[in-house]
């Protein structure tokens, strides 16, 4: 009977030669589990240093906005986004989204939110929104700040991203975001009109496109018209809006 001692199974099969298909099968195997379980613990160990070094890239970027806007800190507030208020705890629940109301690709959106929010003397002079949403190749994260009539854009800045290098990934080039400043999010009757479009940008709502970078054009677009729509930030900023008399 063959002995069921695995130090006797091992033994035994250092014993094969080494040009024993079993042998050869084996060592490919346990190389590969090896490597797979290197993988795995690495991956595990390292992904909270990952989250923490991606909160400083995105807290680095938002005051490098600021910096450049010349404005302070902000306050930070969280806010239910379905109704726009205020609220002192995240129950960190979400709501899922059909597609025809998903534009951010996202599948769906946290119930309540983190918004920064300027004043200077009481008055509301900056908004400062973190969006995030489906590119060409990548999730696109970043910070759209808007002015205190709410409707005009102060900045819009991408931290995290993957899109193609030297087309898509130019979003985060200091000539494209100098490109945002003042362009209105919406028209007079209050319909989201913002777009990134194919070529040079006409009037207030339209910026230019990046050549080559359709698809991640429109993908900033449908980011941006997202959580300024009715899913998003819509009714905080109407709240806004209503309190600041604009």
């Amino acid at each position: 009977m063959a002995s069921l001692n695995p130090l006797a199974w091992w033994r035994g099969f250092l014993r094969l030669p080494n040009d024993s298909p079993i042998k050869t099968v084996g060592v490919a195997l346990l190389v590969a589990l090896t490597c797979s379980l290197v993988v795995s613990v690495t991956a595990v160990t390292l992904r909270p240093l990952q989250d923490a070094n991606r909160l400083r890239e995105s807290a680095a970027s938002m005051m490098d906005m600021l910096e450049g806007l010349g404005a302070g800190a902000p306050e930070a507030r969280l806010v239910a986004l379905s109704t726009g208020t205020y609220v002192y705890r995240d129950p960190g629940t979400k709501t899922e989204l059909p597609a025809e109301r998903d534009g951010a690709g996202l599948g769906g959106r946290e119930d309540v939110a983190t918004v920064f929010e300027l004043r200077e003397g009481g008055a509301l002079r900056l908004v400062i929104l973190p969006v995030r949403g489906v590119g060409y190749q990548s999730t696109l994260k970043g910070y759209l700040a808007l002015k205190a009539d709410l409707n005009s854009v102060a900045a819009l800045t991408f931290y995290e991203q993957d899109e193609t290098p030297g087309m898509g990934a130019r979003i985060e080039e200091d000539a494209w975001r100098a490109l945002w400043p003042n362009k209105q999010v919406a028209d007079a009757e209050g319909v989201i009109r913002i777009e990134v479009v194919k070529g040079a940008g006409a009037g207030v709502h339209e910026v230019d496109g990046i050549s080559g970078a359709t698809r991640t054009g429109n993908g900033v677009t449908s980011l941006l018209r997202f959580w300024l729509g009715p899913d998003g930030y819509g009714p905080y900023l109407d709240r806004l809006r209503k309190e600041t008399g604009q």
